[in-house]
């Protein structure tokens, strides 16, 4: 009976390294490292705010779920399951010390105004993503721009290639790198430049309030599960044409590496 209990949680575990592989911020691979060897001994309380939310991306990406620090006995029992079966936790530390070893990015912290985990071109989940910044309910998020108010922070998810299948007509937007600093991204369709939400990309900066670009490629990588994003960073409003949908010209705080431009502009001929 313990067998046929076990079995289903630990394939779940051995999926949740499939997930884990694209990680690839020092920071939170740093983390993941120090924590692995130390679950059963894990203390929630002795972990500081940026520690509580890494240790939550890493959660979400394991057990597809969110740590209740009020209440968290459940999350202390996966932790655990994760320590009683030592192959698999050992497999994971491996993979974490090998992509640590191999990053090939110039990652940077962001400039957030509260500690947070999400560094400059590092590769993220959506839920990755969205629990980092506190947003508890990641799997709620259906849109490809989520509005975070406590945060004054709007994140743009963008997948640049869209296929007819996986998108309807009015999905179907038009983003795309200009160059290494400026980004055309086109709002949902349902948002006027009068709109509140219109006016808040336009007067952002005067407001308080900051816009994240996330970009992806496609909505499933090259193994057909989903694809994670790419954080291209912050950016500022420049000028926008037309209305529902808008089209505006974003400007990134950080220039595009050079290996992701090809990949984000549509304008260059292969």
């Amino acid at each position: 009976m313990k067998e046929d209990f076990e079995e289903p949680e630990e394939k779940e575990l051995t999926k949740a390294l499939a997930r884990l592989a694209s990680i690839d911020s020092r920071r939170l691979l740093q983390f993941i490292i120090r924590v692995l060897p130390e679950l059963d001994r894990l203390d929630f309380e002795t972990l500081g705010m940026l520690e509580k939310r890494m240790l939550q991306m890493f959660y979400v990406t394991v057990w597809m779920d969110v740590i209740d620090f009020a209440h968290p006995e459940t999350a202390y029992r996966h932790l655990h399951t994760l320590t009683s079966s030592p192959v698999l936790r050992d497999e994971m530390l491996a993979l974490m010390q090998y992509r640590y070893a191999h990053i090939d990015i110039l990652d940077q912290p962001l400039d957030f105004d509260f500690a947070c985990p999400i560094d400059l071109h590092c590769t993220y989940s959506r839920d990755q993503l969205l629990v980092a910044l506190d947003f508890m309910k990641p799997s709620t998020v259906r849109e490809g721009v989520k509005w975070l108010p406590e945060k004054k922070l709007d994140v743009l998810f963008v997948t640049l290639n869209k296929s007819d299948k996986d998108y309807s007509p009015t999905t179907m937007y038009q983003d795309y790198s200009i160059n290494k600093t400026l980004f055309h991204w086109q709002s949902q369709s349902t948002t006027s430049d009068c709109s509140k939400t219109g006016q808040r990309y336009i007067h952002h900066r005067a407001e308080g309030s900051r816009i994240l670009l996330c970009v992806r490629d496609a909505k499933k990588d090259a193994w057909g599960g989903t694809a994670s994003y790419s954080v291209l960073g912050f950016v500022d409003y420049v000028q926008h044409t037309s209305s529902n949908p808008m089209n505006i010209t974003w400007r990134l705080a950080a220039e595009i590496p050079a290996k992701y431009i090809r990949q984000t502009n549509k304008l260059i001929v292969s």
